[in-house]
Formats: C-alpha cells, structure tokens, sequence
C-alpha cells in the first residue's frame, strides 16, 4: 500500500502499490467536472481518487462512487474518511454494467447526477495476455462492454448532465458510437505526450438530450518538448491550482 499525495497535498490517497494506479487520468477527470455541478456519479471508482478530486474542487458537491471490487471500494471508503469526505459522498458495490433492475436495487437513480464521470478498462479482454487480478479488472473489458459502461452513464445523468469519460486514443472510434447513439454537444479532447506527438489518451464529454453538433478540439501536449516537465496547464491541473478548461 501507498499514500500518495494529490493536488499539490490536498488529497492523499491510500492505493495497492501493485497493478492499476490511480494518477493523472483520475485528477483530469475530477477536474473536467464543470462548476456548479451539485451531484457526481464516479463510475468504476476503484480507490476514488477521481470522485475526491472533483469534491476537493467544489464545496458544493456531492459524490456518489461506484465500484464492484469489495477490495478497492473498502480503499475508496476509508480514502472518502482521510480526506473528510464523509458527508459529501457515499459508495455503491455494483457492477457498472449490471442490468438495470440491479442497479435500482443497489441504490443507484435514474436521471439523477448532473454529472456522470468514469475511466473504463479499455483493452479487450481476447486481444492478449490477461494481466493479474485485481489489474487486470482495472484494465480489460469483454466486447461490448464499453457500450454498456455508455448505457449505464445515460440512464444515470439527469437530463442536461455532462457524461465526460477519458479513455485511450486508440478505442476513440467504438467510444464516440457509444456517445453518438444517445448524447449530443459530444466534445472530444485529444491529449498527446509532447508537442506535434500522435494523441495517446482523448476526454470525452456530453450532454444528455442535447441535440448540439459534435467539436473536435485541438491536442494539448502533457509534456514539455523534452523531460518529464508537465506542461504549464497540467502542471497547475495536477497541482489543484485550476481546474480543466475545455
């Protein structure tokens, strides 16, 4: 186990120090959650390192998280009490592609967040060599799951939510069709490592019954030209100084 710190130390965040980590993807999608948002719904939780980035940003938030590894959730529970999240956020064990008569069991709405965040596993679970559990929950899905992780995000939101996901360059294409088939404003954020470097990760947001055309932004380099230098922006991002603006 770990205990890392966040924001510049604002947040630390008690992980396993082997298999899936939560680190920049987590603080980018607790930071793209748009000001003002009053309910959040962090699906695929794992430690909550998302969910308390995006509380730590807004006073005003409250934060459901959703996990289905007892493990990492329990992780999630006591990282939501170190950081003084108690009456702020709660937690669901429930798988996030489970049918919709489990989800309403376990206690999660429909047409209920104004803001449904998630980073899903994004290698398919036949295309390689399976890593160990728990990472290999983290990082593999079976086909047709992300559609599921889609369908789970648009039931959930309320009407006029924002659905943001980050997830690799290389599955854009099965991720835009998932949005496309039930959100509009689609706006796609692609990031690369470096300067004039391919995209490796993209974030995508929507809004659920917007009828908006879809905005293809510019790419935003992570990294300096040389080094493991952040750039300004994510520099101020990973500090907790400013929040995503996209």
């Amino acid at each position: 186990m770990t205990h890392d710190a966040f924001l510049g130390g604002r947040l630390t965040v008690s992980q396993p120090r082997n298999g899936f980590r939560a680190g920049l993807d987590s603080v980018l999608l607790g930071a793209a959650v748009r000001i003002g948002t009053q309910t959040l719904l962090d699906l695929g939780a794992g430690v909550g390192a998302a969910g308390l980035v995006a509380l730590a940003h807004d006073d005003g938030l409250s934060a459901t998280l959703v996990e289905r590894d007892a493990q990492m959730l329990a992780l999630a529970e006591a990282n939501i009490e170190a950081n003084g999240f108690t009456t702020r956020a709660r937690t669901i064990l429930l798988d996030v592609t489970a049918k919709g008569a489990e989800r309403s069991a376990a206690g999660l709405g429909s047409d209920s967040y104004g803001a449904v965040i998630a980073n899903p596993p994004f290698f398919d679970a036949a295309a390689g060599t399976r890593a160990a559990a728990p990472r290999a929950d983290a990082r593999h899905m079976d086909e047709g799951a992300l559609d599921l992780w889609v369908r789970t995000a648009a039931t959930s939101a309320a009407p006029g939510g924002e659905i943001v996901f980050v997830y690799p360059a290389a599955g854009l294409g099965p991720l835009l069709a998932a949005f496309d088939q039930r959100f509009g404003a689609i706006t796609i954020l692609p990031l690369c490592p470096r300067p004039g470097e391919p995209a490796s990760r993209v974030l995508a947001r929507a809004v659920k019954g917007s009828r908006a055309p879809l905005t293809l932004l510019a790419s935003r380099p992570i990294h300096a030209d040389a080094g493991r230098a952040f750039t300004p922006e994510f520099d101020a991002i990973l500090k907790g100084m400013v929040r995503l603006d996209w």
